[in-house]
């Protein structure tokens, strides 16, 4: 597991484009932590490192962002509100999933049986006795050597 500490909102946007200049075709990354944590500006970054120029919002109500036009293709899928896995098949997630894409989704724990083998986890949590932006964020299933991320 990695370990990162961020401090300001342009610190998560930084790893976000670390890891996103890094992705690979047909990679999977469950982004979890509540609300406010800086889920998006992750996101934004993810994109930016993709070569992605499109506005990046959060995906809430409609299960799936696509945004094309980079070096790869993402997709940032808010699975807060499906109900049951099934409604995975609705939209067609393997498609997403084992296709060449980059998949970001959130609150991942709410379809972890549909989750491949192989899965990079991030998390962000706040810690507020530190500092109001102060976030630490993990990174499991991606070893060290693989991600240097500069902090």
């Amino acid at each position: 597991m990695i370990e990162i500490e961020s401090r300001s909102e342009a610190d998560t946007l930084a790893l976000g484009k670390k890891l996103g200049e890094r992705a690979l075709p047909g990679q999977i990354y469950t982004l979890d932590g509540d609300l406010g944590v800086g889920k998006t500006m992750f996101t934004k970054g993810m994109a930016e490192g993709l070569g992605i120029t499109d506005p990046v919002s959060s995906p809430t109500f409609t299960i799936v962002q696509e945004y094309e036009g980079g070096r790869l293709p993402l997709y940032h899928f808010d699975v807060y509100r499906i109900g049951d896995p099934e409604e995975m098949e609705e939209i067609g997630y393997d498609d997403y999933f084992f296709g060449q894409g980059v998949c970001l989704i959130e609150w991942a724990e709410r379809i972890r049986e549909l989750l491949p083998e192989g899965v990079i986890r991030i998390t962000i949590e706040k810690q507020l006795d530190r500092g109001f932006d102060y976030r630490k964020i993990r990174i499991e299933g991606m070893e060290r050597e693989d991600e240097d991320t500069g902090h």
